[in-house]
């Protein structure tokens, strides 16, 4: 059997929310967990405390399909197979949304990427991979092991998350993070909450104190 890979063009969905005020607004960009939409990470963003005062861009995997109970679809960024070549797909897409957003709406200088579970990976790949980031909020994911050090510190800032009863996001795995983040000049925030895999209230409420500190 002979394997090859070819390159296809294929079209996303992301969810924009605008912020309360008419005029720029900063970006806040949102990446969802396996097995969900674009709608889940647009309420969840939609949840933090001034988050109105920011233009929010929820983005959904490329990868869609059936919730098998209720056929709503869903979708998830990416599998093992033929992972470099997803990770790249991936970044270009993030990448023409936002030029997309900037393009409709003129933005101002401030950019937060936000994911959950497996979103948070997509976080970190896109916040290292943009033109400008001012932070990242990662909530029950881990930080991808190929991003060098040098790529984590191009990110100014970081609250990662992790639920005390969290079983996909391991506490050793949440140090590990924080260290190497810090150890690449980022200035982290670590959050241990009471609760599992979710995105809390206590998540909600140092999301808004974390993008207070972003805005001039």
């Amino acid at each position: 059997m002979i394997e090859r890979a070819i390159a296809a063009s294929t079209h996303g969905r992301y969810l924009i929310e605008p912020p309360a005020a008419p005029g720029p607004a900063p970006l806040l960009v949102g990446f969802h967990g396996y097995a969900e939409g674009a709608e889940a990470q647009l309420e969840r963003l939609r949840a933090i405390p001034d988050a109105d005062r920011w233009r929010i861009v929820s983005i959904q995997g490329l990868n869609r399909f059936y919730q098998r109970r209720t056929n709503e679809v869903i979708a998830g960024w990416m599998t093992r197979q033929d992972r470099e070549l997803a990770i790249a797909d991936n970044l270009a897409y993030v990448a023409a949304v936002i030029e997309a957003v900037e393009r409709e709406w003129p933005a101002a200088p401030r950019v937060v990427f936000t994911g959950f579970s497996q979103g948070v990976a997509m976080t970190f790949r896109a916040a290292v991979a943009a033109r400008a980031v001012d932070g990242v909020i990662a909530v029950g994911g881990d930080v991808p092991p190929e991003i060098t050090a040098a790529g984590l510190g191009r990110i100014p800032a970081a609250l990662v998350c992790r639920g005390s009863n969290d079983q996909w996001y391991a506490p050793a795995t949440f140090e590990r993070d924080a260290t190497r983040l810090r150890d690449a000049g980022v200035i982290v925030a670590p959050l241990p909450f009471e609760g599992g895999h979710e995105w809390s209230a206590a998540v909600a409420a140092a999301a808004g104190q974390f993008l207070r500190e972003r805005l001039p």
